[in-house]
C-alpha cells in the first residue's frame, strides 16, 4: 500500500524505513502512524481491531497486521511476515493501558496481571521476536530501533496507581537492562515517557467506560494529545545514527509530578 523508495537526494534513491507500530487502532499508536507515514516511513499498523486499522489504511496507506500481542504464536507469525515482507528498521512499542485506580488493599488481581501482560509481556514478546530482524537492518543501514513507550508512571508512585506504575516501571527496566545487554550493536533503545495524554480512549477504559470520570482526569488544564507523543517518537527516530536518546519524559506544562497538575491558570 505503501510506495517503496522515499524521495530522492540528488541523483540517488534510497529505501524507505521500515516500522512496526503495536497498538495502532488508536490514540498515540494510531498518531504515530500517521506521523511516520508522513516523515516517509513504510508503517505495518498492528492491533486487534481490524476496522479501525482498515480506516487508518485508506487514510495513510500503512499495512495492517491484526493481532493480539498476548498471543506468542501469532506474535512469532508476525515476526515471520515481516521477514518475509521486507524486514524491519524500528519497532515502537505502543500496546498497553490501565485498569482501575484501586488501592492496594483493594487491588483486582485479574487487572493486574491484565496490565503485567499488556505492557509489559507483549513488549517482551514483540521485541524478543523481531530482534533479530533488526539487527540485521542495523548492520547494514547503520542503525535500527527499540522504542517503548512507557510512562511517567514508571518513574513515580501514585495512590491507586501501584498496578499501572509497576507494570510501566517493568517496562522501563526492560528497555534499560535490553540497552546494556545490547550495547555495541547497531540497534538503538529508546524509551518515551508520556504524562498525561487525552486520547479517545486511556481514561475511559481505565475507568471501565465512565465518561465523566474519564473527562474529569483532564479538566482545567490542556494535557498533552497524542500528536504531541507521535511528533516527540518521530523525532527520536530522526536522530542521527550515533546519537541514541535514552529517555525522553514528556509531560503537559500543568502537570509537574503524576499527583501534581495545576489546573485553573490557563496552563
Amino acid at each position: 500500500m505503501s510506495d517503496s523508495t522515499a524521495p530522492e537526494t540528488g541523483s540517488e534513491t534510497t529505501p524507505n524505513r521500515r516500522a512496526l507500530v503495536t497498538g495502532a487502532s488508536s490514540g498515540i499508536g494510531a498518531a504515530t502512524v500517521r506521523r511516520l507515514r508522513a516523515d516517509g516511513w513504510d508503517v505495518v499498523a498492528a492491533a486487534r481491531r481490524a476496522d479501525r486499522l482498515e480506516a487508518l489504511a485508506a487514510e495513510t496507506g500503512c499495512e495492517v497486521y491484526v493481532i493480539d500481542l498476548t498471543d506468542d504464536d501469532a506474535v512469532t507469525a508476525l515476526a515471520a511476515h515481516l521477514t518475509a515482507s521486507g524486514g524491519l528498521d524500528a519497532v515502537v512499542n505502543n500496546a498497553g493501558g490501565a485498569f482501575g485506580l484501586d488501592r492496594v488493599e483493594d487491588a483486582d488481581l485479574d487487572g493486574w496481571r491484565r496490565m503485567y501482560e499488556i505492557n509489559v509481556l507483549g513488549t517482551l514478546r514483540v521485541t524478543k521476536a523481531v530482534l533479530p530482524l533488526l539487527r540485521e537492518a542495523g548492520a547494514g543501514k547503520g542503525v535500527a530501533d527499540v522504542v517503548n513507550v512507557t510512562s511517567t508512571a514508571a518513574q513515580g508512585a501514585y495512590e491507586g496507581g501501584a498496578g499501572y506504575t509497576g507494570a510501566k516501571h517493568a517496562e522501563h527496566m526492560l528497555s534499560q537492562t535490553l540497552r546494556w545487554e545490547i550495547a555495541g550493536e547497531p540497534v538503538r533503545v529508546i524509551e518515551v515517557a508520556p504524562g498525561a495524554v487525552a486520547t479517545e480512549e486511556f481514561s475511559l477504559v481505565r475507568f471501565g467506560g465512565d465518561a465523566d470520570k474519564a473527562a474529569a482526569v483532564y479538566e482545567g488544564y490542556t494535557p498533552l494529545a497524542a500528536d504531541d507523543v507521535a511528533d516527540t517518537i518521530a523525532w527520536t527516530l530522526s536522530r542521527p545514527d550515533h546519537v541514541n536518546i535514552d529517555l525522553v519524559t514528556i509531560r503537559p506544562r500543568a502537570q509537574a509530578h503524576n499527583s501534581k497538575i495545576v489546573r485553573g491558570t490557563g496552563a
